[in-house]
């Protein structure tokens, strides 16, 4: 009977983590876009792909009207992401500016050249996850609770 008992436990202490993790993924991935679009980021979509991804919960896509404005967009997130305490696990293309990913483990961000972004249309690729429906200022109004809780 104990053990028994002890495995409910594992599972409810296991499923209780796994949620915690998923809050705190949603916080990441908001704080993200909020910051991206803080920083003039266009046309931002926020998919939850935990249900159709193995390697990551939230992507953030997000274009640029010139490679300079992608390359400043990845810096300033960098930075205001560094601030609070997250690095990236790694950065590409942040050099051509024509597609920078920046991994943040559970929260990946794709920061295209518009016309790159159509090339590639991830969201197509993505279609089966789902779209996290935000406001620019409801995003912006809830990330001083957001950046406290993170």
């Amino acid at each position: 009977m104990a053990e028994i008992d002890s495995v409910a436990i594992a599972r409810k202490e296991k499923e209780r983590t796994r949620l915690e993790e998923m809050a705190r993924a949603r916080s990441k991935a908001l704080l993200c876009a909020g910051q991206a679009d803080r920083h003039k980021a266009l046309d931002l979509v926020l998919l939850e792909v935990s249900e159709v991804s193995s390697f990551t919960d939230y992507f953030i896509i997000c274009s640029g009207k010139s490679s300079r404005q992608v390359q400043g967009i990845a810096d300033n997130l960098e930075v205001a992401l560094g601030e609070r305490g997250f690095k990236p696990l790694g950065v590409e293309g942040r050099g051509e500016g024509q597609w920078v990913l920046m991994d943040y483990g559970d929260v990946i961000v794709h920061i295209f050249y518009e016309p790159v972004r159509s090339f590639y249309d991830l969201e197509s690729l993505w279609a089966d996850a789902k779209r996290v429906v935000w406001e620019r200022e409801s995003i912006t109004r809830g990330l001083d609770a957001i950046e406290g809780d993170v």
